[in-house]
């Protein structure tokens, strides 16, 4: 496969997936009339993680689905932070919020490249670019227009709003944790990752959901009440849990990371015109805040550009090697024992 080929392969497929989580915040808007949030993603991730293990045997064979030996107790707090954490307070945030909940949800997604940053300074002492925490600012001031309308004022107005939004922000950073988390197993691929942190993180989502229902937290939906929401379901299961995830893993890899944390701003403006045509039409601050954090994440990325640049025309030049021509005939000869080890072949402790 050529560069091209791969460029627009990898441009489509976190189009694919970014814009399938833009459409899933608009499309709980109906769910949530129907079902509480903590079942629905009970419901959904059982079927997303069964596909993700069965994708992970045709990939990796049985090897993918060995845990002996790793981290299990680790895994489990990642997925339980990705899978429980962020799905039960994005789309219980959401519902809280109302009309304006999957507006208000959506642009948290546009804030997790920032976030990351934060995460990474708090757990891997790796402090951010100095202008990186420019834009991390400017990236969460215009989410304070988005949930605010502009009237900063409001958020302490209405405290409601306020405990919701904050539940949104939470939840976003929850996710950051979950995806940092992939770090601590550097032996895992991308798949067996999510697949493994999928079921681990439904096993507590199923016990917190179990104990929210018998306390009477929320009713325990009827039989027409998840028939109604069959349609939601498969898409969010199919649609944006699993074609969303896979194509974002692989689009990624085409693209890189620095290329791929770009398409994020899809989703926000995926939800945004999905509402106008429901009916649900953003305020213009609401627009302002939006295009404010769209442009943090724009900026951050041409400055991260250009701080690895300098650093890679700064860098030494590799010093040739030069074959000694010891009577062996060849001109490519070196010693092996001066080759350096590639990076990641080391086996993990």
């Amino acid at each position: 496969m050529n560069s091209q080929n791969t460029y627009t392969r990898g441009v489509l497929l976190c189009l694919l997936a970014t814009v399938s989580w833009g459409a899933m915040f608009p499309l709980m808007d109906s769910t949530l009339q129907h079902i509480d949030p903590f079942t629905f993603t009970v419901m959904r991730y059982t079927i997303a993680g069964a596909m993700f293990l069965v994708f992970l045997r045709m990939r990796e064979g049985r090897a993918g689905l060995r845990l002996k030996g790793e981290r299990i107790g680790l895994a489990w707090l990642f997925g339980t932070a990705g899978f429980a954490g962020f799905q039960f307070l994005v789309f219980f945030g959401q519902d809280l919020i109302g009309e304006r909940g999957a507006l208000n949800a959506s642009i948290m997604m546009a804030t997790m490249p920032m976030m990351g940053f934060l995460v990474n300074w708090v757990l891997k002492k790796v402090v951010p670019p100095k202008f990186s925490l420019v834009f991390i600012a400017m990236s969460f001031v215009g989410t304070i227009l988005v949930v605010s309308d502009g009237d900063i004022g409001s958020l302490i107005a209405d405290p409601k709003t306020a405990g919701a939004d904050a539940l949104l922000l939470f939840a976003a950073l929850c996710w950051v944790v979950y995806t940092s988390g992939a770090s601590y197993f550097p032996t895992w691929s991308p798949i067996k990752y999510t697949a493994i942190t999928t079921v681990l993180g439904l096993a507590s989502a199923a016990v917190i959901t179990a104990i929210i229902l018998a306390a009477g937290g929320v009713p325990v939906p009827t039989a027409g009440a998840v028939g109604s929401i069959l349609p939601q379901l498969a898409y969010m299961s199919v649609i944006a849990g699993f074609v969303g995830v896979l194509g974002w893993n692989f689009g990624n890899r085409y693209l890189g990371p620095l290329n791929g944390v770009l398409f994020m701003d899809v989703v926000p403006i995926t939800a945004f015109v999905i509402s106008a045509l429901t009916g649900v039409v953003p305020a213009g601050m609401q627009i302002v805040g939006a295009s404010l954090t769209a442009a943090a994440l724009v900026f951050n990325n041409l400055y991260l550009r250009r701080v690895a640049a300098k650093a890679a025309a700064a860098a030494p030049a590799p010093t040739p090697v030069v074959a000694s021509g010891s009577g062996s005939g060849t001109a490519s000869g070196t010693s092996s024992a001066s080759a350096p080890a590639p990076v990641g072949s080391g086996s993990r402790s």
